[in-house]
């Protein structure tokens, strides 16, 4: 009962934690590099998980699958999680955290349309409080916010919401009553999304000594850490959400990390306005009243 619930819960503390420390991270890597960096620990650690556990390196899935797992990882993955990279640095984690919570919504549109997942009444009313919410807190342009909301920065979480519910959608449409193991989908979605990522470095002029001179040990450590916790770990929950629960009431649930971000920005010197509480907390409603529906 509710693993694909508490597995979506789980992501997004996860989540939270990472989104920091990528959020630091930023400002000494670009978006592409980091999340190739990311990507390529999190999926080592990923075959190493299935090899141990299934005796094999790589899963074994049917071309339907692969072909739909890996349009998931290029759209989520590659481009998703780039765009959101550029909104952390742009408006900072909580806000970018926020903005993210347009994905439920997105995701339950486009599960209707693609899927036919029919969502309840109080599911939709719950969609609507939760973007009543993320309007509320990105309209903020107090100081005590961190400055004026940038344009391009807004633009960038949308894009990252959007890409985050095609993939979603996509990876539902894998896992959803099949045979197809949370595991094995996360390692091809994280391999597809690596190779969308790779040729946006090559298109953009990076090459491998380019993007090595970029890193230093530290910094190394700091992405490893927050890979194993935001991206091994985060993208095994998340697949298996999506595996037993609905692409909205999935991404809902994911779209708890502001929630779970506000109390570690706080311990972090971060001042969380009024206005952002309140936003949060009438997200927060909507997400619940997504889950119980």
């Amino acid at each position: 009962m509710f693993q694909g619930e508490f597995s979506a819960l789980g992501a997004a503390a996860l989540w939270a934690l990472a989104t920091i420390l990528y959020g630091r991270l930023g400002k000494n890597l670009s978006p592409l590099v980091l999340n190739l960096l990311k990507g390529l620990i999190a999926l080592g650690l990923l075959l190493l998980t299935l090899a141990l556990t299934t005796g094999q390196l790589l899963p074994t899935l049917s071309p339907g699958a692969v072909m739909l797992l890996g349009a998931s990882g290029a759209v989520g993955i590659g481009l998703g999680d780039t765009a959101y990279f550029g909104a952390v640095n742009a408006l900072g984690a909580r806000r970018a955290l926020l903005l993210e919570m347009l994905a439920p919504p997105l995701s339950a549109l486009m599960a209707l349309a693609f899927l036919q997942e029919y969502l309840s009444g109080v599911a939709w009313l719950g969609i609507v409080l939760t973007l009543a919410g993320v309007a509320w807190v990105i309209s903020e342009r107090s100081p005590a916010a961190g400055g004026a909301v940038s344009a391009r920065g807004v633009g960038l979480g949308l894009l990252a919401a959007l890409g985050q519910s095609a993939g979603a959608v996509l990876s539902r449409a894998a896992l959803a009553d099949t045979a197809v193991d949370p595991l094995g989908s996360s390692a091809v979605r994280l391999a597809a999304g690596l190779v969308c990522i790779s040729g946006l470095l090559v298109a953009r002029g990076h090459t491998p000594q380019r993007v090595v001179a970029q890193v230093s040990p530290r910094l190394l450590a700091g992405v490893a850490i927050a890979a194993f916790f935001g991206t091994y770990l985060a993208i095994w929950l998340q697949q298996t959400a999506l595996k037993f629960a609905p692409a909205g009431i999935a991404q809902a649930l994911l779209a708890t990390s502001p929630i779970m971000v506000l109390p570690m920005a706080l311990a972090l010197g971060d001042r969380v306005t009024l206005r952002a509480a309140v936003g949060a907390a009438v997200a927060l409603a909507g997400v619940w009243l997504l889950f119980i529906r």
